[in-house]
């Protein structure tokens, strides 16, 4: 009687790890088709978000230019060799010469004869 109740007893045991084990498969088939749809999701808005595009406003080129060559004595020169700097780089360092330091691609661009290309 006595080893009849431990047989029953194990195979309580045995079948309760079993519906414990089946839940879990089941609750994880559940999360990995939920993981697998998060990152299909998640693709799907990085590359929504790669197509779009953003656009920085335009910079003012030609107030720009003026600012800087209004004291020069070539102002036809300045304004082509600054134009062609500030469509490059986007940016023009204020006053009339100098204060490259806030604009360093104005700066850093050069000619074929290795001179500085921006007034």
């Amino acid at each position: 009687m006595e080893k009849m109740k431990v047989v029953v007893f194990v195979m309580l045991i045995s079948l309760l790890l079993l519906s414990q084990v089946l839940a879990d498969v089941s609750s994880s088939s559940n999360d990995e088709t939920s993981f697998v749809s998060q990152i299909q999701t998640n693709d799907e808005n990085q590359v929504e978000a790669f197509k779009r595009t953003y656009h920085r406003p335009r910079f003012n080129c030609g107030y720009a230019c003026a600012r800087r060559c209004r004291e020069t004595s070539r102002k036809k020169a300045c304004y082509r060799a600054c134009g062609s700097c500030c469509a490059k780089c986007q940016c023009v360092p204020p006053g009339t010469s100098g204060n490259t330091a806030s604009c360093p691609c104005y700066a850093n661009l050069r000619t074929h004869g290795n001179k500085l290309k921006c007034p």
